[in-house]
C-alpha cells in the first residue's frame, strides 16, 4: 500500500474537503483539511475488489451476510485483540454515534446524567443533549504530558441522578491508551455508583510506540453485566461513509433490551458495509494495518517535532489515533488568535478544542491520517503562522 500516494477528494461530495470552507472559512484549492477523522487513504484492495464484486453483480437485493459478518467480527477481535466475543453478542448499527443514540434510548430515561471524561469527542455529547438527557463532565487531569482520570474528585461529583458512564479507550483526541489499572479504576468507579458502561473502542487497531490495547471486556471482566462494548472497523480501514458499527454485549439480560429496542425500530446493516467488514477483518487486513500504523506513527513524529519546536504550543504525545491535540495556552494568546492564525495564517481547518468540553478551549486537533507531504506542509505553514514567537 503506497500512503504516499496523494489523492485529491475535493468536489467527491467529501465532508472533510468540501465543507471545510463553509465551516472554517479555509478554501480547499489551497487549504489543508484536518478536521474530520477519515483518512485520505485508499481502503485496502482486498476491500475494493469485494465492493467491485458485489456491484458488478448488479442485484442489490436483501442480503444475508450476517454468519460471515459476524465470524469476521470475531477472527478479527480474537487474532488481534485476544478478545473472544459470542456471536449473540454482537449488534450491527449504522456507525457508533448511532450505537451511542441507540444505547442512550435503550438504558436511559430523559433527564438522567451520563458522565464524560473530558475533553473527549465532540459526537458524545451533542447525542446524550439531543436524547434529552445531561452531560455531567469529569474533567480529566494532565499528568506527565498525559490525561489521567480523577476518581475521588469524580465520586464526590456523583449526584445519584447518573446512569451511564461513555468512555472513550483508546482516548479521542488525547490519544492515551489506558492501562489495566485504569480501566479496572473505571470499572470499580461504575460499580460503586451503579453505572452503565458504554467502552467506544474504535480506534483500538491503531497504537504506537509500544503501547498496548487492552479490550474492557478482557480488563474488567467482572462487570460484564454493565458494559457496552462499540467496535468498528471504519478509523482502521477508512470507510466510515459505509456506516458499519457494532454493539457488543456481554451480558445476556443487557442483549435482550437491546434486541427488542433494535427490532422495535426495525434496524439492520447495510450489505455494503457488511460485505467491507468481512473483507477488511481478514489477513490482507492484517497485513494494510502493520503498514499503516507506522505510517502513521512517522506523521505523528514528523508533526509533533515541528509542533514543539515552536515557543508556547505543545502537542500532546499520541499513543493511538491518528489525531493530535494541540495545545496552545503557552502562547498566551486569546483562542480567537490562535485559531485565527491556524485557520487564516496557516489557512489549516482544524477541530475546535471547545467542541471536545471542559479541558479543550486551548486547543486544536489536527488529523494527521493523511499523506506525508500534506503533514511537512502543514508543519511548515504552522512555523511560519507563529514565526514572530520564535
Amino acid at each position: 500500500m503506497n500512503f504516499d500516494k496523494i489523492t485529491d477528494r475535493r468536489g467527491t461530495h467529501c465532508a472533510k474537503w468540501d465543507m471545510m470552507e463553509p465551516l472554517y472559512g479555509v478554501a480547499p484549492d489551497d487549504g489543508l483539511a484536518m478536521w474530520v477523522a477519515d483518512t485520505d487513504f485508499e481502503v485496502p484492495e482486498v476491500v475494493s475488489a469485494r465492493l467491485r464484486e458485489m456491484a458488478d453483480h448488479g442485484i442489490y437485493g436483501y442480503a444475508n451476510l450476517e454468519s460471515d459478518y459476524k465470524a469476521a467480527i470475531q477472527w478479527w477481535m480474537e487474532h488481534r485483540h485476544g478478545w473472544q466475543v459470542d456471536a449473540d453478542a454482537i449488534f450491527t448499527t449504522t456507525g457508533l454515534v448511532n450505537g451511542v443514540g441507540l444505547c442512550l434510548d435503550t438504558f436511559t430515561e430523559a433527564g438522567d446524567g451520563i458522565v464524560l471524561f473530558t475533553p473527549v469527542y465532540h459526537a458524545f455529547a451533542k447525542v446524550i443533549r439531543l436524547a434529552g438527557r445531561e452531560v455531567v463532565e469529569c474533567p480529566m487531569v494532565v499528568q506527565d504530558g498525559r490525561y489521567t482520570m480523577d476518581f475521588a474528585a469524580y465520586d464526590a461529583q456523583m449526584t445519584g441522578r447518573e446512569k451511564m458512564v461513555i468512555l472513550c479507550s483508546p482516548h479521542n483526541p488525547g490519544g492515551r491508551v489506558w492501562t489495566r489499572d485504569e480501566l479496572q479504576a473505571v470499572a470499580a468507579f461504575c460499580k460503586r455508583h451503579d453505572l452503565l458502561l458504554i467502552s467506544d473502542e474504535i480506534h483500538h487497531d491503531l497504537v504506537f510506540g509500544g503501547a498496548r490495547h487492552i479490550p474492557m471486556s478482557l480488563a474488567a471482566p467482572e462487570i460484564s453485566d454493565r458494559l457496552i462494548m462499540l467496535t468498528a472497523p471504519s478509523k482502521t480501514f477508512n470507510f466510515a461513509g459505509l456506516h458499519t458499527g457494532q454493539v457488543i454485549l456481554p451480558d445476556e439480560g443487557l442483549r435482550a433490551q437491546f434486541r427488542r429496542r433494535m427490532l422495535a425500530i426495525y434496524l439492520q446493516g447495510n450489505s455494503a458495509g457488511e460485505t467491507a467488514t468481512i473483507a477488511a477483518y481478514s489477513p490482507e487486513g492484517v497485513a494494510y494495518v502493520e503498514a499503516l500504523v507506522p505510517y502513521l506513527d512517522g506523521n505523528r513524529r514528523l508533526f509533533d517535532a515541528a509542533v514543539n519546536a515552536i515557543p508556547g504550543l505543545k502537542s500532546m504525545e499520541l499513543q493511538s489515533t491518528y489525531l493530535a491535540w494541540v495545545d496552545f495556552s503557552g502562547t498566551g494568546m486569546s483562542r480567537e488568535e490562535f485559531t485565527r492564525r491556524v485557520e487564516q495564517g496557516a489557512r489549516i481547518a482544524a477541530n475546535h478544542g471547545t467542541t471536545f468540553g471542559s479541558g479543550g478551549e486551548s486547543c486544536l486537533r489536527f488529523n494527521l491520517g493523511t499523506q506525508r507531504a500534506r503533514v511537512q506542509e502543514a508543519c511548515e505553514r504552522l512555523t511560519q503562522a507563529f514565526a514572530d514567537l520564535q
